[in-house]
């Protein structure tokens, strides 16, 4: 492998790494909070493309007006199931909460199969030409990809990190009684919570689908490797999803000329079993007991 090929591969770890970031903090904001790996977050992200082509096929609408309102939209779907059935769970055992999310992303893969089919689909973008600096291409939507989901994810951290919101967020993270006791109210935190979850697993799906193309399996193929960022960075930790998700994706697309593209999926199962069985609290985060 040349330093060409180097580069070219680090460049597309990045991107992608910025992408699965997306998810990744959605999964860690939900089991820091709730307590309970959502593993229905893939198929927000399939809910989310399917959103956004549906607007962009019967509206007519430009690709990023469909993306607005296929947030709006799987926000209020995410928003939606924490009241109708992760908020009644609340108090259970944490595998109750983890069946139901399996279940909802079942059913919401069922929906969109039933509904589209399972035909491929892609987005109206233009077709562009990639930058050519020398042997290291860079294509121009790779770059928008990259400045939204980067984007996306500083709006969020400002959220987390300098409002009232994230204040409250983080100190229902570390202890709920207290937290209540003090006088927060966890009603219209957790709504505000699982909104921001379905439109951050919206906008994920959507760069995903501007990335390679939309299908019902896309989410699901993709809650592996953002669950596995997740515990690569750290459980409960926003920081650490990025930086696992960006160190995931790195190393496996420097991994592709020795084992080839099949194989990623497989990586990001051996680097969640390694860091599962080496620091179970990943990068930043804590060890954590959960009910």
């Amino acid at each position: 492998m040349t330093w060409i090929d180097f580069v070219n591969l680090l460049i597309n770890g990045l991107i992608e790494g910025l992408v699965v970031a997306l998810p990744a903090l959605a999964m860690t904001l939900v089991m820091g909070v709730n307590r309970f790996p959502n593993a229905a977050t893939g198929d927000m992200l399939t809910t989310g493309a399917y959103a956004a082509v549906a607007v962009q096929l019967l509206g007519g609408w430009p690709l990023w007006a469909a993306a607005l309102g296929s947030m709006v939209v799987t926000a209020l779907v995410s928003a939606g199931s924490y009241t109708l059935i992760f908020r009644k769970l609340a108090g259970r055992p944490m595998v109750s909460s983890m069946l139901a999310a399996i279940g909802l992303g079942f059913l919401l893969r069922s929906l969109i199969s039933f509904f589209a089919g399972h035909d491929q689909r892609t987005f109206d973008l233009p077709l562009v030409r990639a930058w050519n600096f020398g042997g290291i291409r860079i294509l121009p939507t790779d770059l928008a990809i990259a400045a939204v989901a980067a984007a996306c994810l500083v709006v969020v951290f400002v959220l987390i990190y300098r409002t009232s919101f994230g204040r409250q967020l983080r100190a229902v993270a570390d202890s709920a009684d207290l937290a209540r006791a003090s006088g927060i109210r966890a009603n219209g935190l957790m709504l505000s919570l699982w909104l921001l979850v379905g439109a951050l697993s919206s906008l994920g799906g959507v760069l995903l689908g501007m990335k390679a193309v939309v299908s019902p399996e896309m989410g699901w193929e993709s809650l592996i490797p953002a669950f596995a960022a997740m515990v690569l960075g750290g459980i409960g930790s926003p920081v650490g999803a990025v930086l696992g998700a960006l160190l995931l994706c790195v190393v496996q697309e420097l991994a592709v000329p020795l084992m080839g593209p099949s194989y990623k999926l497989v990586l990001s199962f051996v680097v969640l079993a390694l860091v599962l069985l080496v620091r179970p609290a990943g990068i930043m985060g804590r060890v954590q007991l959960v009910r």
